[in-house]
């Protein structure tokens, strides 16, 4: 009895993480906010109503879906830009983080104004991620002058309003291709660029 209930817990849990994987995959492909929870069922290989065993409502698996991928992407992004790092190096480990997610971080940027105030938060959280690395590093580069002084604040979204712009219009910049594979190395230079003295060194 005791190996029977683990058992079934176990199993509902696996059945648990399968469908938040399965959903992340179509959610990246068909939209959060299109992509129906009757194609998530179909996909992993369960009844429709499984899904509200799990998840009370479509919105509470969005959000959880989101949750884990902010938790993923945020841990990634800890972990790529190490302490101490120059600004270049926190911007190419921003690029690399978000290159393993593109899809579904595309779509989060572009759809997040009709999402659920947690799934805003979690964007956020991720924005708050880089930022972090970003100003500590733009601070000591400053201070050393192999930057230019710039406020923090317009530092920060100057990069991301560049890297969401072409994400964004992704059909237009890179159609069926990787915009960060394809653009990633460009903008980066490109914001190097700008944010570097004349006088400066290269970088």
């Amino acid at each position: 009895m005791v190996l029977s209930a683990i058992s079934r817990k176990e199993q509902k849990q696996q059945t648990r993480e399968k469908l938040l994987r399965v959903a992340f995959r179509q959610f990246s492909k068909g939209g959060l906010t299109t992509t129906r929870t009757l194609d998530i069922a179909r996909k992993a290989g369960v009844a429709h109503g499984t899904i509200f065993v799990h998840f009370p409502t479509r919105e509470a698996l969005l959000v959880r879906v989101i949750e884990e991928f902010g938790e993923k992407v945020t841990r990634r992004m800890h972990d790529l830009a190490h302490k101490g790092q120059g600004v270049k190096n926190v911007l190419k480990a921003h690029l690399n983080g978000l290159a393993e997610y593109e899809a579904f971080y595309t779509n989060l940027i572009i759809e997040r104004h009709n999402l659920p105030k947690e799934a805003r938060d979690t964007l956020l959280a991720i924005q708050s991620a880089i930022s972090f690395h970003l100003f500590e590093a733009a601070q000591r580069e400053m201070e050393a002058g192999t930057i230019k002084r710039i406020p923090t604040h317009l530092l920060f979204n100057t990069w991301i309003g560049l890297v969401h712009h072409y994400l964004i219009n992704r059909d237009l910049f890179a159609p069926g291709e990787s915009v960060i594979s394809r653009y990633g190395q460009e903008l980066l230079s490109h914001f190097m660029a700008l944010v570097t003295p004349e006088t400066g060194g290269k970088r």
